[in-house]
């Protein structure tokens, strides 16, 4: 199923991320958009929001919410790309699970949806990124660690961006400059929950570098976001 997208950045970057998930358009010249994609990325929206910003209640009332939305269309295709949108948010955040909404359905996965599926799990060789969107390929397909981590600061989209910096940081190719960069853009947009894991993240570095001062400096920034 073809669906275009001129709206909402938040939820067009996570579309851009994954393939064009859910992407809507609503141009006056064109047919009117059904109720439930309407539904679906407005719920979609809320959840990635809420999700972020550490309102757990609210993320998973929405998610089920766009989840029903997309169920009603009997689609699978576009199930899978809810699930892997809600996978990329807890990547982005650094929250690794096994993303079981996709592997209920993986036997009915496409191979960019497959391959997107590795790289939010940090599995996939280099050789086999050709199919992801243009922002992680770059991100996906070279063995150099310094290299990802330029491509991971280049994307533009915040939560592209995130998104990127937890894929390389769960393959155990993060440099200090991808973990800088996503304390940076959790900060910059108030995403409560990623900058927190990111945070923690660089702490520990310090502490484990002997790096008292920075350690204390970053422990007194979590602590304020955590209030």
């Amino acid at each position: 199923m073809t669906i275009t997208m001129t709206m909402m950045t938040r939820s067009a970057a996570l579309a851009s991320a994954l393939a064009a998930l859910l992407a809507l358009s609503a141009c006056g010249s064109s047919p009117p958009v059904p109720d439930w994609k309407m539904n679906a990325h407005g719920a979609l929206e809320r959840a990635t929001s809420a999700y972020l910003g550490g309102k757990d209640s609210v993320a998973e009332s929405e998610f089920a919410r766009a989840r029903s939305q997309v169920g009603s269309t009997g689609d699978i295709e576009l199930a899978i790309r809810v699930e892997l949108a809600r996978c990329a948010t807890r990547v982005a955040s650094l929250v690794f699970e096994d993303c079981p909404g996709f592997h209920k359905y993986a036997h009915d996965a496409a191979g960019a949806d497959i391959e997107y599926a590795a790289y939010l799990a940090g599995t996939l060789p280099p050789s086999e990124a050709g199919r992801l969107p243009e922002q992680h390929r770059a991100v996906a397909g070279t063995a150099s660690d310094v290299a990802a981590g330029a491509a991971v600061v280049a994307i533009k989209d915040p939560l592209s961006r995130l998104v990127a910096a937890g894929a390389v940081f769960r393959a155990n190719r993060a440099t200090p400059q991808v973990i800088a960069a996503a304390v940076d853009t959790a900060s910059a947009q108030g995403w409560r929950r990623p900058l927190l894991a990111w945070l923690n993240v660089q702490a520990l570095r310090a502490e484990k570098a002997g790096d008292t001062a920075e350690a204390a400096r970053l422990r007194r920034r979590i602590a304020l976001a955590s209030e």
